[in-house]
């Protein structure tokens, strides 16, 4: 049993992290609701708040059709890519697929592969295509980017799951997509939720590609790139202003995660079942 006070310097060693972890975020979030040009107290909360920042931001940065744009590329990146992983990490993992390591092995590569190396032939590929300033050019290379590590995910996932749960499945005279749909799948659920909920944020978050492959096109634009170009085409912005377009930015993130945190924190202990 624990002492008192390992107890005390561990809950001291969890405060000072959460604090580390939360000031960024907070003082940008007082930046947001703090007036121009208005003092704030000795703890450096604003003494007034106003909500007028984020009007500025929301009208003055096109941020509607940006959030639009970058839901559109995070959720179809999230559903190719969480299926894709599903199907292929359960083939790899219980079926005998011809040459799986060597299938294994290649996937690596885009695990290890530098994400900068690949940005310049990939706009060579995406311009011969056609496709540049279009949506296609920021959801096809992020599915491409996000199945190597969706595959690996779902391959350990799965080879965790006890053998007893797919042969029993085998013995009801379940085929292999049932199997899959209706028993590996419900066991795996924190893991696809962790893993929907990782590619959702490197999708959104995603700035390079966007930079590279959309620079022209506003519509399609999504919100880092839009909150790149607001923040730094406006001399002598107002920081507080800046401050609200990154939360605004940041809001979905924030929201998504509140939803699927206790299914992320599952599949990233390894999930619910165990031999």
């Amino acid at each position: 049993m624990r002492s008192r006070r390992e107890s005390v310097i561990s809950h001291l060693i969890l405060v000072i992290g959460t604090i580390i972890a939360l000031y960024p975020a907070l003082s940008i979030l007082i930046l947001a609701l703090s007036k121009r040009g208005a003092r704030p107290s000795a703890l450096g909360v604003p003494r007034s708040f106003t909500l007028d920042n984020f009007a500025r931001a929301w009208s003055g940065g096109g941020f509607d059709s940006a959030l639009l744009s970058s839901a559109t590329v995070a959720f179809s990146v999230v559903v190719v890519t969480v299926t894709l992983s599903v199907l292929t990490g359960y083939a790899l993992a219980w079926l005998r697929v011809p040459m799986g390591a060597t299938i294994l092995g290649v996937l690596l590569i885009g695990l290890v592969l530098p994400y900068e190396g690949v940005i310049v032939p990939l706009h060579s590929l995406i311009k011969d295509m056609g496709l540049i300033n279009t949506t296609a050019a920021l959801i096809l290379p992020q599915i491409g980017l996000s199945v190597s590590l969706g595959v690996f995910w779902m391959h350990t996932y799965f080879r965790g799951i006890p053998k007893s749960l797919p042969e029993a499945a085998s013995i009801d005279g379940a085929s292999r997509f049932q199997t899959l749909t209706k028993v590996l799948l419900p066991a795996a659920l924190p893991g696809v939720s962790a893993l929907a909920l990782i590619v959702f944020l490197y999708a959104w978050n995603d700035f390079l590609l966007a930079l590279v492959l959309v620079p022209d096109n506003v519509d399609v634009r999504t919100a880092p790139l839009s909150l790149s170009f607001f923040a730094g085409n406006v001399k002598g912005a107002d920081i507080g202003v800046t401050a609200a377009a990154a939360v605004i930015v940041a809001l979905p993130l924030v929201i998504v995660y509140f939803f699927l945190q206790r299914n992320f924190i599952n599949g990233l202990l390894g999930g619910a079942v165990k031999e």
